[in-house]
């Protein structure tokens, strides 16, 4: 597939060939129920210990206020618990799935191109997050790729390379791991599968998730 776009930000440039091979990728983000039965530990219990406040609690809402390595030891556990190799996603894997896949109409936001109808955003969002699947699918039947919680992928943030790709990993070292997806308190233009976020690996936000990948393979 065709990454980036040569109309969005700076960094989304160069577009470039890029060749995956396959992977399964979660239907939603990772809920606060499964956080809760894999980490035993709670978004209250988060809340009790730093007093940030809440944004959204409940069975189906997204796990947020999870950093890079929090979300790293989640696979980590998720893995040991099913047998199972599963992993944050690279953010190739993460524009290709947002973007439809093979089955993708070039949308701008991940299902269509009113915002409004697939995406919890800064407009609509009522300074919340939102349970998952609230809004519609994009066309491989994934939710919320476009806003409610920015999701965590395994790259470090760098610049794209102009030359075809294969299962690429991102930049060899940085100071930010990239987010992708926008969130709750973000603009549309964040919304965007093509836009690119970052925040250093160890950062807390009250709209930073993520969701999972697993090896065919497997």
């Amino acid at each position: 597939f065709q990454m980036g776009s040569s109309i969005g930000e700076e960094d989304e440039e160069p577009v470039h060939n890029v060749t995956l091979d396959g992977y399964w990728i979660a239907e939603t983000e990772v809920t606060q129920e499964l956080w809760e039965s894999v980490m035993y530990s709670t978004i209250e219990d988060i809340n009790n210990s730093y007093g940030w406040g809440l944004y959204g609690f409940g069975d189906n809402y997204p796990m947020y206020y999870v950093n890079y390595f929090e979300a790293l030891e989640f696979v980590k556990k998720l893995s040991k618990l099913t047998g199972r190799t599963y992993s944050l996603p690279t953010e190739a894997q993460w524009e290709f799935a947002a973007l439809g896949g093979n089955k993708s109409n070039g949308y701008v936001f991940s299902g269509g191109d009113v915002v409004d109808k697939f995406a919890w955003y800064y407009d609509n969002s009522k300074e919340s997050v939102h349970p998952v699947k609230s809004k519609g699918p994009n066309e491989l039947g994934l939710y919320d790729m476009s806003g409610n919680v920015w999701e965590w992928c395994l790259d470090w943030y760098g610049s794209y390379s102009d030359m075809p790709q294969i299962n690429p990993i991102g930049s060899d070292g940085g100071s930010s791991r990239i987010l992708r997806g926008g969130g709750w308190s973000s603009y549309d233009e964040n919304c965007r599968v093509t836009d690119r976020g970052r925040n250093a690996p160890d950062y807390h936000r009250s709209n930073n998730g993520f969701r999972i990948v697993c090896n065919v393979t497997d």
